[in-house]
Formats: structure tokens, sequence, C-alpha cells
């Protein structure tokens, strides 16, 4: 019976129903705390399909994977029934290797939903208490340890998983959670919330742990940032270009039109958008600037048509039936039901997708490292002063953030080495191709925060710019020959102006003049060396949160085309 029409929920609750889970709605619950509830459908679903498991274990009479046998290489050896459990309690406990730190709230929590949303699909045989205790944790806020490291993404993501069926069993040993901000015994922590905790029988410990979904979990939260990451990436992109006075015909939407890649196009619309109003642009003769400016849509673009991709193969792997073996109910071809053995639980479309995310953005950050070298260097910036600063020499100015993003742009090289293209066999070779998707998924998450702060060193640079636009003041590098020295020889020394000398004062667009502002809110303009870090952690928290696209969207009056909102069209 489906009760989905009439069933009674919160409505501050999240329903889920194992098909209709969005990117959107994982991050909600990852880090705006929203709290979940399985649907009556789902709970249907859920409920006929351990009828037939509890059958299958009474009758003794099929063979099933994981019901009936050993896991992995042991499959071969048969269990009988009145193990079952035993057998569930040592999978739990012996596959609960990972290692490093624990894994972000954020990353737990996400998993959790995701894990749950999974098994509400109806195919894995679990018991409906355990997944109702599941979202009891994740409502009530108990987050099981689960170290970082320690997953293949082959059979699932087996080892950060079995620490969170370790949270859910009275009868293992060793399981840790945080709960109001204290780490503690899991047991400790369920007593505080009020969870009772289960024996966990026959099919709930491999229901738990078979599937890629840490992985899925880290890329939907990834992919969240990531095309946030692009929005200010192009806010950074206008400020350069309006910093450096550049050329706008590159922008031209019909430039973009005759190649027909659909980033490209959002790219450069966005950026016409932010720089609309701008006396800045086209005001000196050159016909055309450098390719970290004039092709930086094509860069652009093609990330944004990258995620594109990666959000549909997550939005398709966070509803997926990912358990081995699924359980089919009737099918059509034998009207009977059957376990079926299979391969879903390995991690290869998210490990493709996250290296590929991985490398697209940090593309990113190399081309916006470029922007901030030439702002940086007087015989490239086109007027600005040395290291953005006044009296430089004596001062540094900005110099030193661009060490800092060349610094991070080579840690991305090598953090977006593939990991899909690695494996290493396992259990015995009966696991012989592994994913290592988790391991995609956290380089992936690294190179994000990297390019973050990239982007932010970028509008700092981009910001100080402008201040010297927005007064008017223009430098420049002369030959100066100084007087004869005491043996009567003359040298020709290079010397940076020290003051500029005054231009028009020119504004910029309305998208970069709100940037600008929300940045110059939180930092005060560079006029003698200070210690910058706090200025760089400030500018990648405002990166991260989105603060600087908020104030740049509300000024324009709507949202800059986002990744998530690209119409993909045939080419």
């Amino acid at each position: 019976m489906d009760r989905s029409r009439d069933e009674p929920h919160h409505s501050n609750m999240l329903l889920i129903d194992g098909e209709s889970l969005s990117i959107e709605d994982v991050v909600r619950v990852a880090r705006d705390r929203k709290e979940a509830e399985l649907s009556a459908g789902a709970i249907d679903r859920v409920h006929d399909c351990r009828a037939w498991v509890d059958t299958v274990i009474d009758e003794g009479k099929l063979t099933v994977y994981g019901l009936t046998t050993g896991y992995g290489s042991l499959a071969e050896i048969s269990i009988p029934p009145e193990d079952a459990e035993t057998l569930a309690r040592n999978m739990i406990m012996s596959h609960s290797v990972g290692v490093g730190e624990p894994l972000d709230e954020d990353v737990v929590r996400a998993t959790m939903l995701i894990r749950a949303n999974t098994l509400g699909k109806g195919y894995s045989g679990i018991r409906l208490e355990v997944l109702e205790t599941l979202l009891a944790m994740l409502n009530k806020g108990v987050h099981p340890v689960m170290p970082e490291k320690g997953s293949l993404g082959a059979s699932g993501d087996l080892a950060p998983l079995a620490h969170l069926a370790l949270a859910l069993s009275r009868d293992t040993e060793g399981g840790e959670a945080f709960y109001r901000g204290r780490r503690m015994t899991v047991e400790e922590a369920m007593r505080q919330a009020g969870i009772e905790q289960l024996d966990l029988k026959a099919k709930d410990g491999l229901a738990l742990t078979n599937g890629a979904t840490v992985s899925a979990a880290l890329a939907a939260l990834i992919l969240h940032d990531a095309e946030l990451l692009v929005k200010n990436a192009e806010i950074a992109l206008a400020m350069s270009l309006e910093a450096m006075r550049g050329v706008s015909d590159a922008f031209h939407a019909k430039v973009h039109l005759v190649r027909g890649h659909e980033g490209q196009r959002s790219c450069a619309a966005n950026v016409l958008r932010l720089v609309e109003g701008s006396e800045l642009l086209d005001s000196t003769n050159r016909v055309q600037d450098a390719y970290s400016l004039r092709c930086a849509p094509q860069v652009i673009g093609a990330v944004r048509d990258t995620l594109a991709y990666v959000r549909m193969v997550v939005g398709a792997e966070i509803n997926a039936a990912t358990d081995n073996p699924l359980i089919f109910l009737d099918l059509p071809e034998t009207r009977q039901n059957k376990a079926i053995s299979c391969g879903n639980f390995h991690g290869e479309p998210l490990a493709l997708a996250m290296d590929m995310l991985g490398i697209a953005v940090a593309d990113l950050g190399n081309i916006s490292e470029r922007r901030c070298f030439r702002m940086l260097d007087i015989s490239l910036s086109g007027g600005l002063p040395a290291m953005l600063v006044e009296d430089s020499g004596l001062n540094s100015g900005l110099m030193m953030t661009q060490y800092t993003a060349a610094a991070l742009v080579s840690d991305n090289k090598t953090l977006a080495h593939p990991d899909s293209v690695d494996s290493i066999p396992t259990s015995a070779n009966q696991e012989d191709h592994v994913s290592m998707s988790a391991n995609a998924a956290r380089h992936a998450r690294e190179i994000v925060t990297n390019v973050e702060q990239i982007i932010g060193i970028e509008m700092l640079c981009a910001a100080q710019a402008l201040d010297f636009r927005r007064r008017g003041l223009e430098y420049s590098k002369v030959s100066w020959q100084e007087d004869e020295d005491p043996q009567g020889r003359k040298k020709v020394v290079e010397y940076e102006l020290k003051k500029g000398h005054e231009v028009s004062k020119d504004r910029p667009g309305r998208g970069t003049e709100a940037a600008y502002q929300a940045i110059r809110r939180e930092i005060d303009h560079l006029r003698q060396d200070r210690p910058l870090y706090p200025d760089l952690q400030r500018m990648a928290t405002m990166v991260h949160s989105g603060e600087i696209v908020s104030a740049v969207e509300t000024v324009l009056g709507g949202p800059l085309i986002g990744p998530a909102e690209m119409v993909i069209k045939p080419i």
C-alpha cells in the first residue's frame, strides 16, 4: 500500500523517497541542519523488501550473497541461518578500518541522508527500524566519527560506512560520535540524544556499507561549492578586466554564439552584465588583451560545461540503488522475487566526475593567478603602481599574495592527478578493479578550497587596483640618469615614479562596483605594509559563503547565470 498521497509529515522536514533528492536538499540538510524523514511510499517498499529477506533466512533454501554467504572473496562459504546476526556484527567491526582525521560534519550529515535515501528505494532488504534510527541520529545531531581515509570506492565506501554502522549497533565495539560539539563514545552520544541502539541483523550491515555514499556526499557538497565558485571567478574576472582597462569586444555575444558552447556564452553574458555602465573598459588604444582576460570566457565556460556533466552524475548517484545484492520483487519475466548480485556499489561514475571537477576547478585557479600577476607587474598592468602600493620598494604591497596564489596553483597540479586511473586489487583478487572515488572526491574538495583562496586573492588585488583607478592615478616606469659620481662615471637606473599623475577618474560597472564595495566594507585599502593573512582569510570566507555573489546579485536585481541554471543545447 502506497500512502504517499495522504502521508502526514512535518512541513519543516525534507521528505525522502529514494527518487527525488536534489543536490540542494543535500546541502540544506548537511549545512543548515534541515531534518528529514521517509515518505510513506518508501516505508512500504522497505517493509515489503525486508519481508522477503526474512523469508529467505527463515527457510534457508536459497543461496544469497551476504545473507547466507560470507563477503568478498569469502562468498563461497555458506553461513547457516543461526549465524546471520553474528555475520552482520562481525562485518561491521572487521570493516571499521578507517584512518586519518574525521570527516567534516557536513560530509557525515550528507552521507547519512544519502544512505537513508538510497535504502529507502526498497531494493536493499534493510529493516525499517535501522533506517528510522539512522534518520533519528541525523535529526538529533548524533554524528558518527568517520575517518576520512581507507575507502577504495569499490564495494562502496566500506571503511567509513562501517564506522557509521558502528554507531547504530548495540553489540559492536569502539564506535565514536560527535554530539553537541563533543567527541564521545557512541553509546554516550546515543544515550544523551535519547536514541536506542539496535542489534543489527542479516543484511543490515551489508546494506549500510555497500555503496559509494561517502564519495557521493563529498561530491554533492563539492559541486555546490564549485558552482558558486564559478560565479565568484566571473566577478573576479570582471573586476580585473576593469582594473586593467580591458577591451570588451572579446565578450561580445556574437563571438560566443558562433562557437556554440553554452558555458562560454553564459560566462560572457555574466561578465557583460557585471561591467554594464563601466567607464574603464575600452578606455585605451589596445585592440586586444592577454589571454588571461581575452580567453577567460572560453576557459571558465569549459569549467561550466564540465560542472554540468558532474551535476548529472551526482544527481543520479544520490538517488541510486547501490547495494549488493539488490532485491527485486516480482520480476516481470519470471513473476518471482530475486536477489541479484551486481556492481552498483562501484564508484567509477563519481571517481571520473570528481577527477574532471578537480581538473576543471584547478584551471580556474591557474588563469586567476595569471591575472593577479599582471595587476602586480607595473610593466603589464597598464598604469597601476608596482605591487599595487604607493611608495613601492619601501612597501612590498600585495607582492606576496601572488606567491601564495602560485603555491596553491602548484599544489592543485599535484592534487588534480586523476585518481580514477589508479586501481589496486583487493580481497584475494575478487575485487580486482577499484575506483578510488573517495580519494578523487577528497582531492577535488581540497582543490576547490585552494581556488576559493586564489579567487579571493584576485579580488583583493583587483579591489586595490580599482582604488587607484577611482582616484584617477596612473603610474609608469621611467629611465633616470643619475649625476656623475666622484669618479666621473654615469649609470642609468630604472626608477618607478613614486606618485602617479592624475588621469580621468573613471568608474567601474554596476556589478563590479557592488563587489568592490562588499570587499571594502570588510578590508581596508593597503596604504602601507601590514600582515595580510587576515585579509586573505576573510576573502576566502567571503568567496566560500557567497557573500560577494549575494551583494552583486542584489544590486543587479537578479541572479547571475549559474552552472546549475545553464540550458545545455546541442551544438
